[in-house]
């Protein structure tokens, strides 16, 4: 393999790693090399996927479905395999991915690593209840692991890559009536009114976005988006609709008094009574996606996301915390609130039975700050932080949060027993350590 040094980072872009790379195209000589970290797309947002110093692989030519089963909806796809391009290929013959994050260039790789969950947790889980092999190189050798491995499988799934390279995963993929989505919005006046709703909605996918500079009586106002896939043709079409941000934007751009207007406008295109319309499934699941590089807007600095789940029990909690957000005036257009149920499919998986709120901060002294308070509260009510979007939070902190972290280490530390795998996560938060 060429390795080739060059300075990169999570999608965040705050923190920053220099490190020899390679890119391989073919599995086929893996096996043999000596064992580094691996990352996909890099959209985790902080360091998960940064190796400061020493060597990384680049997963992403690694990206082919290898088998597609069309009576059963199981499909192998390599590990560099976009999680979107899989929901592109297979919808039109009437499979999707059971469970996508916000983004479709999360790889499958990414999504084990991570046990991402998407708008649809508190029905059918996180990413890992679906996956039902994996090929990975562990200890230098390959080896197949299914849920029948029960404690490196649990690791694995969630694991942050610790307990090997995974190569390729098979996958469970959920019947889908076509490429379109069936999308009703509607507004939610407060927060009370947002939770209410986001508790009593029965349909497949729900999502809220958040106002987070509304305060007072408008406190945690925002859209309620519920959907179900439908055979009818989307109403827009998302190809040839792709922009991109072509540079790092100045600071005022997303000033407070331009992130209150934007957030009061979006908030109003809703009218009252809600709207429904066909979406595309891309649409509806990526938002994002068509902006590409919108990681730019936060300027060359980057910027930081806060997301955290807090029980059902800890609602007052999580209520003060949008508050403390909201007074701070530096939170960013994108604030959005979920409900989760509560599978767990790693030791590591970060969803709990409680509802998970995600805000992005532009870099700077009062948004560390704000984060190590908020990262502070979550622990006192019981939650936990999301390893895909933390950059700042202590060892301390995340190995409380995570109530089998000790139990995975000791797994992490057989499979790897060199720490050849450790990530400048791993090393920030300690949890290798035991």
């Amino acid at each position: 393999m060429r390795w080739n040094e060059i300075t990169y980072s999570g999608w965040g872009r705050a923190l920053q790693a220099t490190g020899e790379v390679a890119r391989p195209e073919r599995v086929h000589g893996l096996t043999a090399a000596a064992p580094v970290p691996a990352f996909g797309n890099r959209r985790s947002y902080g360091d998960a996927c940064t190796n400061d110093g020493g060597r990384a692989i680049d997963m992403t030519r690694l990206d082919r479905v290898l088998s597609f089963d069309a009576e059963t909806g199981l499909v192998e796809a390599e590990a560099g395999m976009p999680i979107g391009e899989l929901a592109r290929l297979f919808a039109p013959l009437g499979w999707m991915p059971t469970v996508m994050p916000g983004t479709g260039f999360a790889t499958i790789g990414g999504c084990i690593a991570m046990d991402v969950h998407g708008k649809n947790h508190h029905i059918d889980g996180s990413f890992g209840a679906h996956v039902t092999a994996i090929k990975m190189i562990v200890a230098g050798k390959p080896k197949t692991v299914t849920p029948k491995n029960k404690t490196l499988f649990r690791a694995t799934v969630g694991g942050l890559g610790q307990t090997g390279m995974i190569l390729s995963a098979t996958l469970q993929m959920k019947r889908c009536e076509g490429t379109g989505m069936e999308v009703t919005e509607q507004r939610a006046e407060n927060w009370d009114e947002h939770i209410a709703l986001l508790a009593s909605s029965t349909a497949p996918y729900t999502v809220g976005w958040l106002d987070a500079t509304a305060k007072g009586r408008k406190l945690g106002r925002g859209i309620i988006e519920e959907a179900v896939s439908t055979a009818v043709e989307p109403q827009s079409s998302p190809k040839g609709a792709s922009k991109s941000v072509p540079f790092n934007f100045p600071r005022f751009t997303l000033s407070k008094a331009m992130v209150s207007g934007f957030n009061k406008a979006y908030y109003l295109r809703i009218r009252d009574g809600g709207q429904t319309r066909i979406k595309p499934l891309e649409e509806f699941f990526f938002p994002l996606d068509k902006i590409h590089n919108w990681n730019r807007l936060y300027g060359k600095n980057g910027f930081h996301q806060f997301q955290c789940v807090l029980p059902d029990a800890s609602l007052d909690a999580l209520k003060a915390m949008v508050e403390k957000i909201a007074k701070s005036g530096l939170a960013s257009p994108l604030a959005v609130l979920k409900r989760l149920g509560p599978d767990a499919s790693g030791m590591m998986s970060f969803p709990m039975q409680g509802y998970t709120l995600a805000v992005d901060f532009r870099e700077s002294p009062k948004a560390r700050r704000l984060i190590a308070e908020l990262n502070a509260d979550t622990l006192k009510a019981g939650g936990r932080i999301y390893f895909a979007k933390d950059s700042l939070a202590t060892a301390e902190q995340a190995k409380a949060m995570y109530p089998d972290w000790a139990t995975w280490a000791a797994e992490a530390n057989k499979a790897d027993p060199e720490h050849a795998l450790e990530t400048d996560m791993t090393r920030r938060l300690g949890l290798r350590s035991v």
